[in-house]
């Protein structure tokens, strides 16, 4: 239940803009100026206790505390290392990240991307503070979790050995924004460790709340080109590397001196005049600020001799700072992959970039309920959450000439790299898109059933399933309504994911599902429609007080269940026979009469006709998929919360539900929804309780 509290108290404050762009988490509670105030006052520096200098904070395995890449390492505060440290000179540059011990190159080359960019690096590098003014030994930044920002804070120890910095700095040694900013996303992240290996993109995405999407270069979109300029010109950032074939291949340096199983940022794209023909032109940096491209286009080479010299003059840079020019065409053989990061129309003010239009929904897969697995399974395939996106205007600038929709589509996994000290791993993930048929077209309360996936192909799919962060794709598509559904690979794989869309206009996404509903039938009768022998059977069982108890119940349904080889049950429980009382008992007695056990009975006969009505496989039990079509069919319309809520609630370890727990999930149900109707008299689907109201009925 607390589960279920906590998530709806995390969607109230959604609703309230906690977590927004504008109104950030405090991570783990702290509050960055309450803290720095206290600190002041009490004249100390800050320690962090909730990410304490201890060999804990560094890693798990490599860097666990028995392991000897440890040994030797002190944690050291910036005054301790220069006579002059700075938060930052002037404004943050591409040379201020230099890559230490830590295998996070793809998280260097996305700061490096960041600081490219003014506007979006001032939200997660706040400027507010210097150790000079108010410095108390605590810093904080801003980073982007799965659909809402955090602030996070650190204190200022950072981890040396030998009096130098064992992780990112930067070159002059002196400025100490970046090393801070690796150590408050390790917190983030559980440790420095678990940023041992990634994806630029994951980078890209934390720092700016964008959607990532990944390029294969030897099989490059014939407008890439055009892409990267446009991805450049809406403030997108941009990552690239080469891929490596064995371990030895790591960090290894072409005689091009460009570095395998590195990341790189893709800073610039421009078209040049060059012998009488259009030359395109990509700009590279190297994080490590030096090692540079030496092939055409570098620094030293001739082609730049016979560009105008405005050109020249406005791209060259013969300095080593590890950033260079080279051609398109080189640029695609040299590299393997590309990254792009698409940036959220709220991530940047002012008209110098164009804008994504975004929509965004979280959700989860859960097992036996919506964790259907991929089309390999159809069956289950169904059962996974489904979404719906309406594209209705074309793009102003198409790529390929032809009118159609252009839509970034991600399904990202929630803090799986977190979980990396616990023994987790990704989940294999992907997903579908098929184009709405007419019959279904507006339509929102339409959660589509097996026969439309068996019978329908669909219009476009992430190109493969594959275990990272986030899975994407972009797509041209014809205007019209397109279902989406993202799913594991295989099915009955827990998981909380995030989907979105970015589009270049406007679209309307929503997720669909379900309506939630009772249209049960009423069984209405009265003494006189009860036979003589029922009523003799009756007075047999309920005894002097002529009533049936929940103990009595139980004895007397258990003694007729044993008898049936049709069904799996363990007996029913006292917890459903009380659950079946409370539901037929009208005068409070907490016992139920002639007419309410009449009544009684003649459901428990509906339900055992369903029951093996929809055991297809005739197990003698259900499955969770069975359960959910026989929800249906006895009169309920459930969204996929309230599916997982009986899942978790009835079904057996091993997702089978049997005959007791059937019973007792549908009297429940129906208890439930008519307790609500009697209390919701003007029909406005509210209710308003007194907490003690509300812990009598809880309590049922």
């Amino acid at each position: 239940m607390s589960g279920i509290a906590a998530k709806l108290q995390h969607n109230r404050e959604r609703a309230h803009g906690i977590g927004s762009n504008s109104q950030a988490v405090k991570y783990l509670n702290q509050d960055f100026e309450s803290l720095r105030d206290d600190c002041l006052e009490r004249g100390r520096l800050f320690e962090d206790d909730c990410f304490e200098s201890l060999p804990s904070s560094l890693g798990f395995n490599e860097l666990g505390p028995d392991s000897y890449k440890v040994r030797g390492i002190s944690w050291k505060r910036p005054r301790e290392l220069c006579s002059n440290p700075q938060f930052i000179v002037e404004n943050a540059t591409r040379t201020d990240i230099c890559q230490g011990a830590l295998g996070d190159c793809w998280l260097l080359a996305a700061i490096a991307s960041l600081t490219l960019n003014k506007q979006v690096l001032s939200r997660v590098v706040p400027h507010d503070q210097s150790f000079e003014e108010s410095y108390a030994g605590i810093f904080h930044f801003e980073f982007w979790q799965f659909g809402e920002w955090v602030d996070v804070v650190v204190d200022d120890r950072l981890p040396t050995r030998d009096g130098e910095l064992l992780f990112v700095h930067s070159a002059e040694g002196s400025e100490f924004w970046s090393a801070l900013l690796e150590k408050a996303y390790a917190k983030l992240n559980g440790c420095y460790e678990a940023l041992s290996g990634g994806s630029t993109t994951e980078g890209f995405e934390d720092f700016t709340g964008g959607i990532a999407e990944r390029h294969d270069l030897s099989r490059a979109d014939p407008h890439l080109f055009k892409i990267i300029r446009k991805a450049l010109d809406r403030g997108s950032l941009l990552g690239c590397s080469i891929d490596i074939t064995s371990s030895a291949d790591s960090e290894a340096v072409t005689h091009h001196k460009l570095v395998k199983g590195h990341a790189y940022s893709v800073t610039g794209a421009e078209q040049v005049e060059y012998r009488g023909d259009v030359e395109q032109l990509i700009r590279v940096r190297n994080p490590w600020g030096q090692v540079e491209w030496v092939g055409d286009w570098s620094d030293s080479s001739s082609q730049w001799r016979y560009v105008s010299s405005d050109d020249r003059a406005r791209l060259t840079n013969c300095s080593e700072d590890g950033e260079f020019w080279m051609s398109f065409s080189d640029f695609l053989s040299q590299f393997s992959r590309l990254e792009i990061c698409n940036l959220t129309p709220d991530a940047l003010t002012g008209d110098e970039y164009k804008k994504w239009a975004e929509s965004e929904f979280e959700d989860s897969w859960r097992r036996g309920v919506s964790a259907g697995g991929c089309r390999n399974y159809p069956h289950s395939f169904w059962m996974n959450p489904q979404f719906v996106i309406k594209l209705d205007e074309v793009d102003d600038d198409p790529d390929d000439g032809e009118e159609g929709c252009t839509a970034i589509v991600g399904l990202m996994q929630k803090n799986k790299r977190r979980r990396r000290k616990m023994g987790e791993d990704m989940e294999t993930i992907g997903f579908a898109i098929y184009e709405v048929p007419e019959e279904y077209s507006g339509q929102r309360q339409v959660h589509l059933k097996k026969d439309f996936f068996l019978y329908n192909g669909s219009a476009a799919r992430s190109e493969t399933f594959i275990n990272l962060r986030e899975v994407s794709g972009r797509f041209c598509l014809p205007p019209g309504e397109y279902l989406i559904v993202p799913s594991t690979f295989e099915p009955n794989k827990n998981g909380d994911f995030y989907v979105r869309v970015f589009s270049e206009k406007a679209a309307d996404f929503q997720e669909i599902d379900d309506p939630v509903d009772c249209h049960v039938e009423q069984i209405d009768i009265d003494e006189d429609d009860i036979s003589d022998r029922f009523k003799r059977l009756f007075g047999k069982l309920a005894g002097n007080d002529v009533e049936i108890s929940a103990f009595e119940l139980q004895r007397i349904l258990n003694r007729v269940v044993v008898k049936r080889d049709d069904i799996k049950t363990s007996g029913f429980s006292l917890a459903t026979c009380r659950n079946m009382v409370n539901l037929l008992d009208k005068d409070g007695t907490g016992k139920l009469g002639l007419v309410e056990f009449k009544i009684l009975w003649t459901k428990i006969e509906k339900f055992l006709d369903l029951y093996k009505e929809r055991d297809a496989d005739k197990s003698g039990c259900m499955s969770t998929s069975e359960m959910r079509m026989a929800v249906e069919a006895a009169g309920f319309s459930l969204n996929n919360a309230l599916h997982q809520i009986i899942v978790a609630r009835y079904s057996d370890p091993d997702l089978s539900i049997d005959f007791d727990s059937f019973v007792c999930s549908l009297v429940r149900l129906e208890m439930l929804f008519n307790t609500f109707k009697n209390l919701d008299k003007d029909e406005s689907g509210e209710i308003q309780l007194g907490f003690m109201e509300w812990l009598n009925l809880a309590m049922l």
